[in-house]
């Protein structure tokens, strides 16, 4: 038995060849049954729905999402938890890129400028042959390097111990402090923890050089919000942002003001290859499962 709350996860089990009996559960509600295989939460609703897991017996929770931070403290004991990796890096990549490039090539000031009916011709900072740093180099990262290798950029990677990863030097975390002044874009992919809650402070901040971009599609709360307001206002760095502290961030939040700030609203794997995956992923869960072996993915044990 698998609950979901989603019609094109219902659909996709449908398609398996041995029988699924399938339950419509938002997890809005108590669940209406005492026992479930694999419950599957819905996308990007509020950690809380997980309370609704609570007195039913499950063999697996399957996440829609990578991040899973303070996920731990709401589940039920003996829960196993699975996230949804493969599902969002390509497009959580793509996002990243995407406001890499729009805030090199001055792509915001060019719409304001249509706007106002202005031609305002310039010259902006390229993306090639720049120095980029990649802070956090799980999946996310590696594909954010895949998709910027073309790109002509040299490409540091610091994460959380230093190794060799194929043809590539991953820097350890200890490194991180001294490579921040050597780079022109800091890319942040990194998941919430203890370690990495309110990393990107004013400490941190004050040891980019002057102009740098400062990239997040990781976490919001691994930045401080009011010390980035501030490095903004001043105009000396460049922002890029598809995750906030808080979210959403309020109406006129000062950061919506800035001209250096790019914002998107927490969108990075909100695309079209997200059904798709999130479907493969589910219906490979329940084969492996049907199988007796373990599922993938699993982050937690309670």
């Amino acid at each position: 038995m698998v609950s979901v709350p989603d019609d094109y996860l219902a659909d996709a089990l449908a398609t398996l060849d041995t029988p699924v009996e399938v339950l419509d559960w938002r997890l809005d509600a108590p669940s209406p049954r005492d026992a479930i295989d694999i419950v599957v939460p819905r996308y990007m609703a509020p950690a809380s729905q997980l309370n609704y897991l609570h007195g039913v017996r499950t063999r697996l929770v399957q996440f829609q999402s990578i991040g899973y931070d303070g996920v731990a403290a709401l589940l039920a004991p003996g829960t196993v938890f699975a996230n949804a990796a493969s599902v969002h890096e390509s497009s959580t990549a793509e996002l990243a890129v995407a406001l890499i490039l729009a805030a090199q090539r001055g792509l915001p000031d060019y719409v304001r400028a249509a706007q106002q009916g202005r031609w305002a011709t310039d010259v902006r900072e390229s993306l090639a042959d720049r120095k980029v740093l990649l802070v956090g180099y799980g999946g996310v990262g590696r594909a954010i390097e895949a998709r910027l290798t073309p790109f002509e950029v040299d490409i540091t990677r610091v994460g959380r111990h230093a190794r060799r990863e194929g043809d590539h030097d991953v820097r350890g975390w200890d490194d991180l402090t001294d490579q921040l002044p050597l780079a022109d874009i800091v890319v942040l992919s990194l998941p919430l923890s203890d370690t990495t809650h309110h990393l990107v402070d004013a400490t941190f901040l004050a040891r980019l050089r002057d102009g740098a971009l400062l990239v997040n599609v990781g976490r919001g709360p691994v930045v401080v919000t009011e010390d980035l307001v501030r490095e903004a206002s001043s105009g000396r760095l460049r922002v890029a942002l598809d995750v906030v502290e808080p979210e959403p961030l309020p109406h006129a939040h000062p950061l919506f003001a800035l001209d250096n700030v790019l914002i998107s609203p927490h969108v990075g794997g909100a695309t079209s290859a997200m059904i798709p995956r999130m479907a493969r992923l589910l219906v490979t869960q329940v084969q492996r499962m049907q199988r007796g072996q373990e599922p993938i993915n699993v982050v937690l044990r309670t």
